[in-house]
């Protein structure tokens, strides 16, 4: 269900166009309060399911979503400007993320723990009501890694979307109602982060959250979240590095470039927006690297040809050049032009110390900076603030180890660019977060072990 019905509204965009698509209310701090509260009282009914009869009330929550994929694949594509073909993905990609963590009610399994004069057992107990603070990049996606293991573990959920892009969770709150969840387990809160996402922050019912954002953003939040001594997720910015030895399928690794970076529009916290090429290579390269530049496909969302839509917005938009700007570019792409926030995928040179090689750009933007060897290319790619994902291109298996220990990242991928895999656990290290998300264990990060001792003798 959606609480919202006061305080300031949102009129949401279609990145497309400019074009005003739906007008969406911002829950007051009561609003949210109210749903906090019908959130705990559901949450008492719901962790006393037996865990089967969780798993069967999530798999057919992934089932009514399934069956409601275009619909929400359209809603992403006004709201979100993303291509239809990436937007059926991440609808469809809401659905297994359920289903696989409605596997996870029966398996959330404590330890029995040898001692003396009786019995020690510890339980995995859900904290109760958990919120979850959604970005606007991928409002579906990144939604469903957070409510689905939450409420595999027997938690509510309160979920905040972006102001930008609140229409997909709205929806899935609906579909959760039509699935058979109980009324209040799974709210989504409209609203700016300020009034919503704060009052998660602050609410003593709210006993965990979930961010995804700016780093910036999550220190406070995670500031907040320690005075109140609730624990919380973070996955935050990334200036993740791209690697390409000498030694590396040249080819290969260029054809795979744009879609490393231009992805949603370089809107991806993941995205290899540093491109680290040995100097050996390095011309060889840039001549492979432009025809899959101007190759990638920019367009209307709805077109199925299109690889690449618009930024979400004309701000991101202008964030975006302002760092082009400073830069020198070698080559990019086109846009179709009017009245949308489009930028075309651009490559740039760029020193190392440069603002475009160091900080998070979060747009259509590539830094190609050259290095000398191994060693150089691993403290390379360290000398930043983030460490979320990156990539590694050798032919090397030796090398690939070696580098792929060396790099501060949480996610790293070799001959690759792989990111996200809802079995595989993500999440960064330094200023890109704390704690996992996704993988077998995602669940048990939603509950408390509890320990009781049974005294026998």
């Amino acid at each position: 269900m959606s609480a919202a019905a006061s305080g300031e509204r949102h009129t949401v965009l279609n990145p497309a166009t400019g074009a005003a698509v739906r007008e969406v209310a911002g829950a007051s701090i009561d609003e949210t309060d109210a749903a906090v509260a019908r959130a705990v009282r559901a949450q008492r009914g719901w962790a006393g399911l037996a865990p089967a009869e969780r798993a069967d009330a999530l798999r057919l929550f992934a089932r009514v979503v399934a069956d409601h994929v275009e619909e929400l694949a359209q809603l992403e594509v006004l709201e979100a400007g993303h291509p239809i073909g990436s937007a059926r993905w991440e609808a469809n990609h809401v659905a297994q993320v359920l289903n696989y963590y409605a596997g996870a009610p029966e398996r959330l399994i404590g330890q029995q723990i040898p001692v003396a004069g009786g019995l020690d057992v510890t339980y995995h107990e859900p904290y109760g009501v958990v919120g979850i603070i959604v970005p606007w990049n991928f409002p579906m996606t990144i939604a469903s890694w957070g409510f689905a293991p939450a409420l595999a573990a027997g938690n509510a959920v309160v979920i905040k979307p972006a102001e930008l892009t609140p229409l997909t969770a709205m929806r899935l709150g609906d579909l959760a109602l039509e699935a058979g969840l109980p009324e209040g387990l799974f709210a989504v809160v409209t609203g700016a982060g300020s009034v919503v996402g704060q009052r998660f922050v602050s609410h003593p019912d709210v006993r965990k959250v979930v961010f995804t954002g700016s780093t910036a953003v999550g220190t406070e939040v995670a500031a907040g979240c320690a005075r109140e001594l609730k624990p919380v997720t973070l996955e935050l910015g990334g200036k993740s590095a791209n690697i390409v030895f000498e030694d590396a399928d040249l080819e290969k690794a260029a054809a795979a470039v744009p879609g490393s970076v231009f992805d949603n529009a370089g809107q991806d916290c993941c995205a290899r927006s540093r491109l680290l090429v040995q100097r050996s290579a390095y011309d060889r390269f840039l001549e492979l690297l432009e025809p899959a530049v101007t190759a990638w496909r920019v367009g209307d969302p709805a077109d199925e040809a299109t690889e690449m839509g618009p930024l979400i917005s004309a701000a991101q938009r202008d964030r975006v050049a302002s760092y082009v700007d400073e830069a020198e570019v070698a080559f990019r792409g086109s846009t179709p032009g009017g009245d949308g926030f489009w930028f075309p995928p651009t490559v740039v040179l760029a020193d190392r110390s440069a603002r475009i090689a160091r900080e998070e750009v979060f747009g259509p933007v590539v830094t190609v900076l050259p290095f000398e060897d191994e060693a150089d290319a691993v403290a390379l790619a360290n000398d930043t603030i983030y460490g979320l994902a990156g990539s590694i291109w050798t032919e090397s298996l030796r090398r690939g180890i070696r580098v792929s220990r060396g790099v501060r990242s949480g996610v790293l991928s070799v001959n690759s660019h792989s990111s996200v895999r809802y079995t595989t656990p993500f999440g960064g290290m330094k200023g890109s977060g704390l704690g996992r998300e996704l993988g077998p264990d995602a669940a048990e990060h939603f509950t408390q072990t509890k320990n009781v001792f049974y005294a026998t003798s």
